[in-house]
């Protein structure tokens, strides 16, 4: 079964959600006996890098412009007509934004897979204009794709109720139980020690709520604990700008910028915890991962959080920076128990294994092969 991939990056080590599920998932459907070839905007893949076989995974480089408004469509619509030439079994996109143009994979004969991540045009960095673009292409796609997939419950729910659709299949995103790394050099090339930081990673957008957090957490004088976040803007804005001057007036906030994979398991490894403040999410991967290290945690109170089940006392209500200080200074101080950590091993293993997701997605596309 030949699979051609639209709508991501590229990965290995491209910032992301979408990009560590793509990770994640196509190595395994390669090993469940795809031919996966994935689409890849070549400016976020180091020269280095940019193989054109990874992990069974086969890649196609394209370029593409580095401007948010036209960096998908384009790409998406270049791939496109290079899936043609090929003649995929099956084209699986990934995002609203690229499924505007799945009616035209449709027209020139491709079958489609749609994975929904969820409702992008939510973003605070899209205008009116966008936001209608995003919201035509969740209509297109939900309606043209020759089957839909939702990463989470509370995106199956609304598409079904939203478009009458039934036949949309949940797939939730995964994490792997790790092995915790032995070497954290890489904490002392920026200054901090393990057990004595507070942690989040994700991308410098607003409904990440990272104003948020360094507002909380800066209402302290002398916090015990540094705050460390790890991340960057794909495309620097006012805001992300914004969110780095704060940072730099403050000695006890420290940006690492995007970090790679083994990195980023030293950090979630060394962390007292992990601060989730955002306002909007899919499936978040990077709460998943942080569950993974037995790392406690902090998330805001939204429904792609609740599905998680976590403890009462680990939500805050949203937005609310007098209750995220205290609770985020609260947490800190206490390991997470034993009991805690056994249920959350639990429940990422049973529910959020990425081999019984590549399995349930090799489904979807037999379904439709």
């Amino acid at each position: 079964m030949k699979i051609f991939v639209l709508g991501t990056r590229g990965f290995p080590d491209v910032q992301g959600g979408i990009e560590k599920h793509c990770e994640e998932l196509y190595p395994r459907l390669a090993k469940l006996g795809c031919r996966v070839t994935v689409l890849t905007r070549a400016g976020y893949i180091a020269n280095d890098k940019r193989s054109l076989e990874n992990q069974g995974v086969n890649f196609i480089h394209l370029w593409a412009p580095h401007n948010k408004y036209l960096e998908a469509l384009y790409h998406t619509f270049y791939g496109l007509i290079i899936a043609r030439k090929h003649n995929p079994d099956i084209i699986h996109f990934h995002a609203v934004g690229p499924s505007l143009l799945i009616p035209f994979a449709r027209f020139i004969g491709l079958k489609v897979v749609m994975t929904h991540h969820g409702p992008d045009y939510l973003r605070k960095k899209w205008g009116a204009v966008a936001k209608f673009i995003l919201k035509l292409g969740e209509f297109l796609g939900v309606r043209y794709a020759h089957r839909v997939i939702a990463i989470s419950k509370t995106i199956s729910d609304k598409l079904r109720n939203k478009f009458q659709r039934t036949r949309i299949d949940y797939i939730p995103n995964g994490v792997n139980l790790p092995e915790k790394p032995t070497d954290n050099k890489v904490l002392a090339e920026f200054g901090i020690k393990p057990k004595e930081y507070i942690f989040t990673a994700c991308r410098f957008v607003p409904e990440k709520g990272l104003h948020n957090l360094i507002t909380a957490y800066s209402n302290f004088d002398k916090p015990k604990y540094k705050l460390v976040i790890a991340g960057d803007a794909d495309h620097e804005t006012v805001y992300s700008r914004r969110i780095k001057k704060y940072a730099d007036q403050n000695n006890d906030v420290v940006m690492t910028g995007f970090l790679n994979k083994r990195q980023l398991s030293v950090f979630y490894a060394n962390a007292r915890l992990y601060v989730l403040p955002s306002y909007y999410e899919g499936l978040p991967i990077a709460l998943l991962e942080a569950m993974s290290y037995d790392l406690p945690v902090l998330v805001s109170d939204i429904s792609a959080t609740r599905e998680i089940p976590l403890p009462d006392y680990r939500y805050f209500p949203v937005r609310d920076c007098k209750m995220l200080g205290q609770k985020m200074m609260e947490l800190a101080e206490y390991d997470l128990s034993e009991k805690e950590a056994l249920l959350n091993r639990n429940l990422l293993s049973r529910y959020y294994n990425w081999q019984k997701i590549a399995a349930q997605t090799f489904s979807v596309f037999k379904s439709i092969y």
